[in-house]
């Protein structure tokens, strides 16, 4: 009985790969630069509004998640260095830790959101309505939208370097085929990014 062996060759195309990343990220940074657009000329007509509705944020958890995030993107970067130099162990623990991190500032986010929340601050809530101005209620409305909006991104940028982590785990992803993680990599630094911007434009500037 012949035997035949069959050859099946996995397309990789690291070029490809990171190409398409970065035009994601280029669409990613036009959606967040329209927004930043947005409340530049809303601030811009309503500073002394502005200036009200920030006294009301947390600066403690927002700088909080700054250095979760900081950190989280120094992890992530270690991770993908640690693959290049064969280190299995070293990439998933680096890439746990970036893991963790991002579930943490989920979790802060979580609360300071419910502390809102249970001051009847949310969008279109009859406590806004019946008790703030205008610009207050932009402020909080752009508050909500592009917060929210980032931990979505932050969600997505988990479930890929968990896609990532598996096919570490699994060797599909290794130092010949880093593709995978560094895309992940690449997201989450961008992620890390808007936050940077989103921090001071909230937290800071009263």
């Amino acid at each position: 009985m012949e035997k035949t062996t069959q050859i099946t060759h996995d397309h990789y195309d690291a070029e490809a790969s990171k190409i398409g990343m970065w035009l994601f990220i280029f669409t990613e940074l036009l959606l967040f630069g329209v927004l930043f657009i947005i409340y530049a000329v809303y601030r811009y007509m309503n500073s002394d509004a502005f200036h009200l509705a920030a006294e009301e944020l947390d600066r403690f958890i927002g700088t909080l998640n700054t250095v979760l995030l900081l950190i989280s993107s120094m992890t992530i970067a270690m991770a993908t260095t640690a693959l290049q130099k064969k280190n299995k162990k070293l990439t998933l623990l680096l890439s746990s830790v970036t893991v963790l991190l991002g579930i943490l500032f989920l979790v802060n986010k979580y609360f300071e959101w419910g502390l809102k929340f249970s001051h009847g601050i949310w969008p279109g809530s009859e406590h806004m309505i019946e008790t703030m101005s205008q610009g207050e209620i932009l402020f909080f409305g752009l508050y909500f939208i592009m917060t929210g909006l980032h931990a979505l991104h932050i969600i997505i940028g988990l479930v890929i370097i968990g896609f990532a982590m598996v096919g570490v785990n699994k060797g599909k992803v290794n130092s010949n085929r880093p593709s995978l993680l560094e895309n992940a990599g690449l997201y989450w630094h961008l992620v890390d990014l808007i936050w940077i911007f989103l921090f001071p434009l909230f937290y800071l500037i009263t």
